[in-house]
């Protein structure tokens, strides 16, 4: 069973496409008046504390072809789109790091105007709650879309990208568009964890708690069991990567949610890396090695049992 695709824009358009594109709307967001022809009706994508250092002046229009290379690339997430939603499964577009991230948003918001009509949405976007502005985006895109009456789909991660992201902020002599510590990260996660379940139950919001943090998880389970929200409901879902957070997975199902596995796959030269990054997105979960450990040992045991049982 599938629960969900998974796609990651710069696999559909260039890196440096997505940094022009990028670029100039952060521009806008400095000058309301600048002019984008190319631009379609979207969502919200920056907001007021949104960082804008990435751009320091004014940024040359997108040229021909660069116009050309974004429409292939809304065709293409078009394309995928289209491909889940005649088999009703939902899309998940990843997150990346803060100076491609405004356009990422931007084409992820266009594919959700045109196929989050129905009850529950196609098109997921992905929101890092280790950007300070991470929860003032959210909201502005979620009430964004309560106007325009589509249904709107979030996977809520902590960040991937801390090394990075507070490097090149320093680089440019600007703070860091990151909480400044993990405390307020995962305040942050489980704010923005509360307002979306809020929205499961008011109708016009799914959600996808993609986690390996246990707090979170638990924090997660009590507050939707407070709303009352159904456990089978399939706008609330959790998600762990294959082979972490075992113990989380299994005690999130065991107590009746609905739990998917994500299981990323590719060249080991380029999958290693994706992993790593997870791992530092997520160092608490290595503490809890020992438990996934015990509680796949005892997996395996009830799997072999069943099996020979069914032999007998």
């Amino acid at each position: 069973q599938v629960s969900f695709a998974c796609v990651k824009i710069t696999a559909i358009c260039p890196i440096t496409l997505l940094e022009r594109v990028s670029d100039l709307l952060r521009w806008e967001q400095k000058k309301k008046t600048t002019d984008l022809p190319w631009k379609s009706h979207s969502l919200p994508i920056l907001s007021p504390s949104s960082p804008l250092y990435h751009t320091p002046s004014s940024p040359p229009p997108l040229s021909e072809t660069e116009e050309q290379d974004l429409r292939l690339a809304e065709e293409r997430l078009t394309t995928l789109s289209q491909r889940c939603s005649d088999f009703n499964v939902p899309l998940l577009i990843d997150a990346e790091y803060t100076s491609v991230q405004p356009a990422i948003d931007y084409l992820t918001y266009s594919a959700m105007l045109r196929f989050n009509h129905n009850d529950r949405p196609i098109v997921y976007g992905t929101i890092q709650a280790y950007l300070r502005d991470a929860k003032e985006r959210l909201m502005l895109a979620v009430e964004a879309a309560e106007k325009e009456r589509i249904s709107i789909g979030f996977k809520l991660v902590r960040g991937a990208y801390l090394t990075k992201e507070t490097e090149l902020a320093s680089s440019l002599g600007a703070a860091s568009p990151i909480h400044s510590s993990i405390e307020k990260t995962h305040a942050c996660y489980n704010d923005c964890t509360s307002f979306m379940l809020g929205k499961v139950v008011s109708g016009s919001g799914s959600v996808v708690l993609a986690t390996h943090n246990f707090n979170s998880g638990k924090f997660a389970a009590a507050k939707a069991e407070e709303l009352g929200i159904d456990k089978g409901d399939q706008k609330l879902q959790f998600a762990q990567l294959k082979g972490m957070a075992e113990a989380l997975s299994i005690g999130l199902s065991n107590a009746g949610f609905q739990v998917s596995k994500y299981l990323p796959f590719g060249p080991v030269d380029q999958v290693i890396p994706y992993l790593l990054r997870r791992a530092e997105e997520n160092r608490g979960f290595l503490s809890a090695s020992t438990l996934d450990r015990q509680l796949m040992r005892k997996e395996i045991k009830r799997r072999i049992k069943t099996m020979l049982s069914g032999r007998g």
